[in-house]
């Protein structure tokens, strides 16, 4: 019996499979083309703009709208890829210049953080 349902019975093994027919065309270009990125936890990897566009640098809606201009044609690979990318480097700096200033007691705590993490990548 074939069951319908919304969810993905696909197993880990399977979701890696290339000739997945869940992925649609965009899907996988987004996925296949990789950005240098020389700034936070992407630092010194190449990360794809899939990646890029589900990280915590973008918001849902920047992300939502961003697919839906690539989508609709509006927005070329290589624009998705220079806006997403602008994005995790622009709220990369303004997080460095926080910890810099570390004034305020949320600063103090993303500077605890970035310490924590940087022990643990050593």
């Amino acid at each position: 019996a074939v069951k319908t349902s919304d969810k993905d019975t696909v197993s880990a093994a399977g979701e890696k499979d290339d000739d997945s027919p869940k992925e649609e065309p965009w899907e996988t270009a987004l996925k296949t083309t990789v950005v240098d990125m020389e700034v936070g936890e992407f630092q010194g990897h190449k990360v794809s703009v899939w990646d890029l566009l589900h990280s915590k640098y973008i918001p849902e809606e920047n992300r939502k709208e961003l697919l839906e201009l690539y989508q609709a044609g509006e927005l070329t690979l290589e624009q998705v890829k220079t806006v997403v990318s602008t994005i995790v480097t622009k709220a990369e700096a303004a997080r460095a210049e926080e910890l810099a200033n570390a004034s305020s007691p949320r600063a103090e705590s993303t500077v605890a953080e970035a310490e924590h993490t940087h022990l643990q990548e050593d």
